[in-house]
């Protein structure tokens, strides 16, 4: 399926150390001619890190999209009767944005978006970035794969040794995922190793 004229929600949350491997995700999507709405957590817009300011991050996603990104609950309502998404990506998805997600828990941007995206009957696409998702996170996990609509770009341990319970999708699958998504289909294999 081609994502040229979709309009795809770009979620972004905190986690840091993976901004550097979505972007070019993001920018992927664009070149194939999706519109990108990007929507980002208060983590994303606020905090600075060692992986950068958040500042530059919102300047970047600015940059690609053309558009301010989205950020409050009260701007991202209307992406459910307004102005509706083909599909929601939430790139990364913590494990504190997943348990929320999994727990029908709306108090975000992006959960906004999400769950306004779920009402409408449209696909919804995580790409896990997680160091709890073997751990305490696991039952989220398999409550969101067990769950309608929702799809998951393939995902697997990035260092099962130093961190046994930390599950990271492989980025670079996100547009893969999304045109299966957009059929209703998750892509296989979706445990992938890393």
């Amino acid at each position: 399926m081609s994502l040229k004229g979709k309009k795809i929600g770009f979620g972004l949350t905190g986690s840091h150390c993976t901004y550097e491997a979505v972007f070019p995700e993001m920018e992927k999507l664009i070149e194939l001619g999706a519109e990108i709405v990007p929507v980002v957590s208060y983590t994303f817009k606020e905090t600075d890190s060692k992986f950068g300011k958040a500042a530059d991050h919102m300047q970047r996603v600015r940059e690609l999209t053309g558009r301010e990104p989205i950020s409050t609950i009260v701007d991202a309502e209307p992406l459910g009767p307004i102005e509706p998404l083909d599909c929601m990506v939430i790139a990364p998805l913590t494990g504190n944005t997943m348990s929320r997600l999994a727990n029908a828990i709306t108090d975000s941007a992006v959960l906004m978006a999400s769950k306004a995206t779920i009402r409408n009957g449209s696909p919804v696409v995580l790409a896990i970035s997680t160091n709890d998702a073997l751990g305490l996170n696991g039952v989220n996990l398999m409550r969101l794969m067990a769950t309608k609509n929702i799809f998951f770009v393939p995902y697997g341990q990035d260092d099962p040794y130093k961190k046994p319970n930390s599950l990271v999708a492989d980025m670079t699958q996100i547009d893969k995922t999304i045109e299966h998504a957009l059929e209703f289909k998750q892509i296989q294999p979706v445990l992938v190793a890393r």
